[in-house]
């Protein structure tokens, strides 16, 4: 009995010390497996689908009372990902939506191309994404029912500009702390691509309102992430900077009802870019969630839930106003 014991004992310890030496060696490997294990239990499927020759990789969750739910399609932004959206994917599908949340072309488990992913490269491999995964459901006369569409930063550039250019495919338009307006950053441009601590603390900066000190094996992970996704991140950065696909001049002609969510201490984007937004899209609706940086929809996630959710189901649409959203950064 004491032999058996004593066995079981070592075989704790040695589980133990391994998950402790892959925890502390690639803490970003464990997280992720956290996330996409929640994601699991959730009922969120990960699923793979060819685009034109490229394999998209994307997150889906059905409503879970068996409806079909409408289509509710979600765009992460620059050097960001699917598992982004993870704090709502599981709720917005409680909701009743048909969410897809894909890892955009060079990004998360997608492939990652030889050429630059510029604004209208990653915009018509959504749209191909739309077509391909058959979330456009063909209504009685044969034509594509629209979905919603949501963005976030780069993703919301793509977001209206597609509903700019492919409007009968999108039905309302959600942007969180979206680009796609002229600004003068005021930041260098290689900040999406630290190479060192110091950086690395300058892009949390950027990022977040009150960023916390990573322990330094984390920050060490997180440096070697950022560098295997640099070569994408700082094209896709070097593209968006030619202004190619600038919305400045366009946003009067979207006509789709649409929310305006911004974290009001966004660094990075500062709200005002977002109160133009709002004031040259028609009818658009804004919020700001108070307290919340750029990472609003994972940080902050139950106002850009509620939000979000009030403004989807609203009938009729949501037209005009402003209102002030408390925040519950974590």
């Amino acid at each position: 009995m004491k032999a058996r014991l004593r066995l079981a004992g070592t075989v704790l310890l040695l589980f133990a010390l391994v998950a402790g030496c892959t925890f502390y060696w690639n803490p970003l490997w464990v997280n992720d497996r956290q996330i996409r294990y929640h994601l699991w239990r959730a009922g969120v499927r990960s699923e793979i689908v060819n685009v034109r020759g490229d394999r998209i990789h994307y997150f889906e969750a059905v409503p879970p009372d068996g409806t079909p739910g409408k289509p509710l399609l979600l765009l992460h932004g620059l050097g960001s990902r699917g598992e982004d959206w993870a704090p709502l994917i599981p709720s917005l599908a409680a909701a009743g939506f048909h969410v897809y949340a894909p890892d955009l072309l060079g990004y998360g488990r997608s492939d990652k191309p030889s050429f630059v992913c510029s604004i209208q490269v990653e915009e018509d491999v959504v749209l191909n994404f739309i077509q391909a995964t058959g979330m456009a459901r063909a209504d009685s006369a044969g034509r594509p029912a629209p979905i919603d569409l949501a963005g976030w930063s780069m993703g919301g550039w793509i977001a209206a500009k597609l509903a700019l250019d492919d409007p009968a495919f999108i039905d309302r338009l959600v942007l969180y702390d979206s680009a796609g307006l002229t600004i003068q950053p005021d930041f260098p441009r290689d900040a999406f691509v630290p190479t060192d601590s110091a950086g690395l603390a300058r892009l949390m900066a950027l990022l977040m309102p009150h960023p916390r000190t990573l322990p330094g094996f984390v920050a060490r992970a997180t440096l070697r992430r950022v560098k295997s996704n640099g070569r994408i991140v700082q094209q896709s950065m070097d593209s968006m900077d030619t202004g190619a696909g600038l919305l400045d001049t366009r946003l009067s002609e979207i006509r789709q009802p649409t929310l305006v969510m911004w974290g009001m201490a966004d660094i990075l984007i500062p709200p005002a870019v977002g109160e133009t937004m709002h004031r040259e899209i028609p009818k658009s609706v804004f919020e700001g969630i108070v307290g919340c940086g750029h990472l609003a929809p994972s940080q902050c996630p139950r106002p850009v839930l509620e939000g979000t959710i009030q403004f989807l189901e609203a009938d009729p649409p949501m037209q005009g106003g402003e209102q002030m959203l408390a925040g519950d950064a974590r």
